[in-house]
């Protein structure tokens, strides 16, 4: 076990709030307490220090909830601390603990203390500290993952683990298995390979991407280079012609400024002729205007005059009109109080009237009223009357109804009591006989003992054939292990010949493309027709050179010719071989072989050196040449056709090789083909056995199924047949006690009086109760109409006196207004009289005013005649006077525009200077020097203007150009050539992770299904320790990859048959899930378990079962165990107890006792003082 578990501390996290220190201790530790005091905050402070991410599994909405949120009386904080203090043996800690805890030290190796610490604060998120040191959450949850821990750890049941167990799918009960065989660190580490190698891939991508996007653009560019240079071509051409064109403009401009001051002269004359002439017409204008004003002043004063006889005529015809009106007026007055004198005498005459009409409707009235008291009282004696007898019928009728109701009451229970007993009756009689028929039924279904006797046999034949089954299963499970061993190593096999066919395959491809060449074919090199024994290829090499690569077709530009040996035949130094006695050569080469000898040491080719004759050499196995020329090469230098003979031999010698190979790999294919078929038919034996086991189970399923069904049959038919003579006594007594209370009840109902003369007498009652209230009610409604005519009679007089005041108050006021109308009467006719004289007088008085309005008017029109011929003389010379003004402002006009186009010509040349200074640089003179016009400047400017336009628009066609293409293009070559560098490393980089993640996923997949046999071994004792018999077994299904398929539980408690998990009960379920988490456990022992309340679902008997099975792993394993439970057992059989109380609400503290010291001091006894 890598590390061991010493301590746990916990400070401010949930309801921790105090510094608290848990001791991990050897054995079984409990922590118990009441429920909701935070006993599974110590579970989670511990998956948290371990890295747990997961804030919803913590139970929490984020992960700052872990930090203690105070209470009532206590402040929340703002941190929480969680820390482990583990120890580790040497070299099982990481590299970098172990070397920092051998700094200073003396060397010696010992147990290294880790302490693994995770603080958060709000707001500013958690860090690991381990040793001090800050650390990556992923290094921290690799440090508990290789040590068969961590937050997800199957140690660490917490509450609902094993329903989540027993929940999940296959796939997710795989992590199980992973968990034992200790891959989930490498999990880890594969995920993170294939993480850098899909980023690798990216990259790489990315790359390509933009590697074709600066191709693209280092092509457009290296056009808009071009396009640049044509550009800065164009700009030449067109500074020439814009040159020319501002040199015509300036000689343009010089000639219209010469013709504008001509034309300010011109008009400086003509504007002194016009001011002479307007002087001229002022003067007589003057004149005429003198006698105006007195001719209008007398013209005024005619028409004021007639204005004046005018306003009197008007005011005359206004009166003459009021006059008139007053008159009309007065006389529809008079008639208007005609009329309303004679409606004041209409309205006295309706006042009497109406006073005499209601005087004696008043008197009838009272007249009537006198009687009514008489009459009032007689009709209240008539209803009191009534009111009695309909009191004295009332009383009759209700005791006659009383009679009545008790007499029907008696009967109707009596009935009801009679027809309960004869429906009771009829239900014992009915009972009796079925549990006759019952009787009878139950004495033809007594099983007998022959029928027990063979399901017996049946069961225990199937039980037999069970176990045969079981056996021949794990038969043909070794079987299938040895043949899956077997083509597991003939597929190395296999796999191994075929990577060294492939091997010697593309060396042979290799040396063939390089010994071959585009000229081979049409003049084949001498080399390749050489034969030269291994060991001399370097000294043949060495002594012909490059003159064995040409050919022996005197065709070819370089090649070899066949001569005659050399007459007299020259010898070669003794102590010398010729080459041409140890190669096999064409008889082109025989000549030069045959002048060259092969010396054994460098020292013997030194010595026979100056021996040689014109044209002979020597040489040396490791290619040292001597000439006769005194030439001579140092042993080793590399030569061309050396090198080409050994890669021909090196050829010849990896053809043989590979046909050899070739051999061995048909050979393991075939081997590794026929132990696949080995496996195959194992696998297929395997299945079948298991198939035959689960019929065998089910057969004997069945044959138990068949006992105990006879069996119970049986028993049920004896008990039941047993039971039904004391129910049939029962019945018997019930059926007369019955009969006898049936006849008691109609001997009652005999007894009870006749109710069809009590229901006569009521309705006779009744009828006359009818007759009383209809009597009282006539008297009642006679006595209301009276009641309502006294009040209507009082009513209408108390109304005739009210309109006889008011028909009073109006005679006397029609009386007054009758007075008042008379007199206003005689006023009107008085006023209207008066009137009647003013329209003549006023008629001659308006005469008088119209004859002074027409002289008038004649006087003013005789002024207006004079005034209009001197005003037309005025115009007339007002008109010559602004003819000449006319004239004079024009000349003025003309000189300011002849001075305008003067200062104009004067602007436009020294903008156009301006414009020539800016453009070209150059002053307006300089650019009439420099340029010369051989045509007018009108001409020279418009075929200037035509060049320049023409020369602009190939410009603006080119569009916009880029002229910093050239270095831009530079700098995106040299990005090209850093980016297939960074290329060239991504794609070694993407080849070294798949080859990792390839030995990662070999090496789990051997891990994986070395531990499988394993995991399922420990499950199956397990399993039948835990329910005292039964069997499991674990499958892989949904997948052939070890890595990818999924974990089935297949159990069989005792007395039941195979089934799935999910089909269990729930206590079976837990049984079952235990058993599966510790056979993981005991495959890949954990240095701490953690147990949350997994007790709860047991019974006694089960939780003794349970906790001897963790005394002995935590004594086998050294596991330390922390369990937390509400179960008595479990804490008796702990060897250590935490207790967590809560003193104060929402804060939790730690108490602790130790169970075997507890018992040791108990056991000691207590000395005498």
């Amino acid at each position: 076990m890598a590390l061991t578990f010493r301590r746990l501390r916990l400070s401010g996290f949930k309801s921790f709030v105090e510094p608290t220190h848990l001791d991990i201790l050897p054995g079984l530790t409990g922590i118990v307490g009441p429920n909701g005091c935070g006993k599974s905050n110590i579970v989670e402070a511990v998956r948290w220090a371990m890295g747990e991410t997961s804030a919803k599994s913590l139970r929490g909405g984020e992960m700052e909830d872990v930090i203690f949120s105070g209470t009532a009386t206590r402040p929340s904080r703002n941190h929480a601390e969680v820390s482990l203090l583990l120890e580790a043996p040497p070299g099982a800690a990481p590299a970098a603990l172990h070397a920092a805890a051998n700094d200073g030290g003396d060397g010696r190796a010992g147990p290294i203390e880790i302490e693994v610490q995770r603080r958060i604060e709000r707001g500013h998120g958690s860090i690991f500290r381990v040793n001090g040191r800050e650390w990556r959450a992923r290094d921290v949850q690799l440090l508990f993952a290789d040590s068969a821990t961590g937050a997800r750890s199957t140690a660490l049941v917490s509450q609902g683990k094993l329903g989540a167990i027993v929940n999940a799918n296959p796939q997710d009960r795989r992590h199980l298995l992973e968990e034992a065989a200790g891959i989930t660190g490498l999990h880890a580490r594969r995920h993170e390979a294939e993480l850098k190698l899909r980023a690798a891939e990216a990259n790489l991508a990315r790359a390509d991407d933009v590697l074709g996007t600066l191709e693209a653009q280092l092509a457009t560019l290296k056009k808009q280079a071009r396009q640049a240079t044509r550009y800065r071509n164009l700009a030449a051409q067109l500074r020439e012609a814009e040159t020319l064109l501002f040199a015509a403009r300036l000689a343009r401009l010089a000639a219209s400024r010469a013709e504008a001051e001509a034309g300010l002269r011109e008009a400086d004359r003509r504007v002194a002729e016009a001011a002479e002439a307007a002087t001229a017409a002022a003067a007589r204008a003057a004149e005429v205007e003198a006698v105006l004003p007195e001719l209008r002043e007398r013209d005024a004063a005619a028409r004021a005059a007639v204005e004046r006889a005018r306003a009197r005529v008007a005011r005359h015809e206004a009166e003459e009109r009021a006059a008139k009106a007053s008159l009309a007026a007065a006389q529809a007055r008079l008639a208007e109080l005609g009329r309303d004198l004679a409606h004041a005498e209409k309205l006295v005459a309706d006042a009497a009237e109406a006073e005499h009409r209601l005087a004696a409707e008043d008197e009838s009235l009272a007249r009537s009223e006198a009687d009514l008291p008489d009459r009032l009282a007689a009709a209240m004696r008539r209803a009191e009357e009534a009111a009695r007898e309909v009191a004295a019928r009332e009383a009759a009728a209700e005791a006659v109804t009383e009679q009545a109701a008790e007499a029907q009451a008696r009967a109707k229970a009596i009935g009801e009591a009679i027809a309960s007993g004869e429906q009771a009756l009829a239900r014992l009689s009915a009972e009796t006989a079925r549990l006759g028929r019952e009787r009878a039924a139950l004495e033809q279904d007594l099983v007998e003992a022959a029928a027990l006797d063979k399901a017996a046999a049946a069961l225990a034949e199937a039980t037999e054939r069970l176990a045969a089954a079981r056996a021949e299963v794990e038969r043909a499970e070794a079987a299938r292990s040895e043949a899956e061993a077997a083509s597991a190593r003939a597929a190395k096999a296999s796999a191994q010949a075929e990577a060294e066919r492939t091997r010697l395959a593309a060396e042979v491809a290799a040396l063939r493309e390089v010994l071959g060449g585009r000229d081979d074919e049409l003049w084949p090199k001498l080399v390749d027709a050489v034969g030269v024994p291994e060991g001399l290829e370097t000294a043949l090499g060495a002594a012909l050179g490059e003159a064995l690569e040409a050919p022996a077709d005197e065709a070819a530009p370089r090649h070899w010719r066949a001569l005659p040996p050399i007459v007299p035949a020259q010898a070669l130094p003794e102590g010398c071989t010729p080459l041409a006695a140890l190669v096999t050569a064409p008889s082109v080469l025989a000549r030069a072989l045959s002048q060259v000898g092969l010396v054994e040491t460098a020292s013997a080719g030194a010595q026979l050196w100056p021996l040689l004759r014109p044209g002979q050499a020597l040489v040396s196995r490791d290619g040292a040449v001597w000439r006769w020329d005194g030439y001579a090469v140092r042993a080793g230098t590399p030569t061309a056709a050396a090198t080409r003979l050994a890669q021909r031999n090196r050829l010849a010698t990896l053809r043989g090789q590979l046909a050899e190979a070739e051999r061995s790999a048909a050979r393991a294919r075939a081997e590794h083909e026929e132990a696949a078929g080995r496996e195959a038919r194992a696998l297929a034996a395997e299945r079948a056995a298991r198939d035959a086991r689960r019929a065998a189970e089910r057969s004997l399923e069945e044959a138990r199924s068949a006992q105990a069904s006879l069996t119970a049959r049986a028993t049920a038919a004896s008990s039941r047949l047993a039971a039904l003579a004391p129910q049939e006594a029962r019945l018997a007594a019930e059926h007369a006690e019955a009969s006898r209370r049936l006849a008691e009840l109609r001997a009652r109902e005999g007894e009870l009086p006749r109710l069809h003369d009590l229901q006569a007498a009521l309705a006779e009652a009744r009828a006359a109760l009818a007759d009383a209230r209809r009597v009282e009610a006539e008297a009642s409604a006679a006595l209301a109409v009276l009641r309502r005519e006294a009040d209507q009679i009082a009513a209408r007089r108390a109304a005739i006196a009210a309109e006889r005041h008011a028909w009073a108050e109006r005679a006397s006021g029609a009386t007054a207004r009758r007075a008042e109308l008379s007199a206003r009467l005689s006023e009107a006719e008085a006023d209207a009289a008066s009137l009647a004289e003013a329209p003549g007088r006023l008629a001659a008085e308006l005469g008088e005013a119209v004859a002074l309005l027409a002289r008038a008017e004649a006087e003013r029109d005789e002024s207006a005649a004079r005034l209009n011929a001197a005003e037309q003389e005025a115009a007339a010379t007002a008109r010559a006077l602004r003819s000449a003004e006319a004239e004079l402002a024009g000349a003025r006009e003309a000189r300011v525009r002849a001075e305008g186009l003067v200062t104009q010509a004067e602007a436009a040349a020294a903008e156009l200077a301006r414009q020539v200074e800016e453009r070209l640089g150059l002053s307006a003179e300089a650019v009439l020097r420099s340029a010369v016009l051989h045509e007018t400047p009108e001409e020279a400017e418009a075929s200037a203007a035509r060049r320049l336009e023409r020369l602009a628009r190939e410009r603006d066609q080119m569009g916009p150009v880029n002229l910093a293409a050239e270095r831009e293009a530079e700098d995106v070559e040299a990005r090209i050539a850093s980016l297939k560098a960074e290329r060239e490393d991504l794609t070694a980089a993407i080849a070294k992770l798949r080859g990792a993640i390839g030995a990662l996923n070999r090496e789990g997949r051997e891990r994986l299904m070395a531990c499988f046999a394993e995991v399922d071994r420990h499950f199956q004792a397990l399993f039948s320790r835990l329910f005292g018999g039964g069997a499991a077994h674990l499958r892989m299904v949904d997948s052939d990859d070890p890595l990818e398929a999924g974990l089935e539980i297949m159990a069989s408690p005792p007395g039941k048959k195979l089934t799935t998990l999910s089909l269990l009960s729930g206590g079976e379920q837990a049984l079952t899930a235990l058993a599966l988490i510790f056979a993981v456990f005991l495959t890949n022992p954990a240095p701490i378990c953690v147990l949350d309340e997994v007790d709860a679902p047991l019974d006694d008997a089960n939780v003794a079962r349970f906790c001897t099975l963790l005394e002995e792993i935590a004594a086998s394993t050294g596991t330390r165990f922390l369990v937390v439970t509400h179960h008595r057992l479990t804490m008796a059989r702990m060897h250590r107890l935490y207790g967590v109380t809560m003193p104060e609400r929402g804060v939790s503290r730690l108490v602790s006792v130790d169970l075997a010291s507890a018992q040791a001091h108990a056991a000691t006894p207590i000395a005498a003082e």
